[in-house]
């Protein structure tokens, strides 16, 4: 009984009052609404990954620090003007 004298209500107002309203709906639809369902997290042990290690043998990579600093030194050198 309630809907029918909101409907009704809602149909006796002029045009622009009744797109408040359903502007208003929208609003309260946006800020009310209903937050995923969360997802349950998958605990992984890393040390059994396949990258792990991948690059143990290589001799540039003994010391990864001088490594970076040196690509770095060769990707970032400043541009010659």
């Amino acid at each position: 009984m309630e809907q029918e004298k909101i409907l009704n209500d809602l149909a006796n107002l002029p045009p622009e009052a009744q797109r408040q309203v359903f502007d208003f709906i929208d609003f309260l639809r946006t800020r009310y609404k209903k937050s995923p369902i969360p997802r349950k997290s998958v605990s992984i042990n890393l040390a059994d990954e396949s990258f792990i290690g991948i690059w143990q043998d290589r001799e540039d990579m003994k010391d990864s620090n001088k490594w970076l600093r040196n690509v770095r030194k060769s990707e970032w050198r400043e541009p010659s003007l």
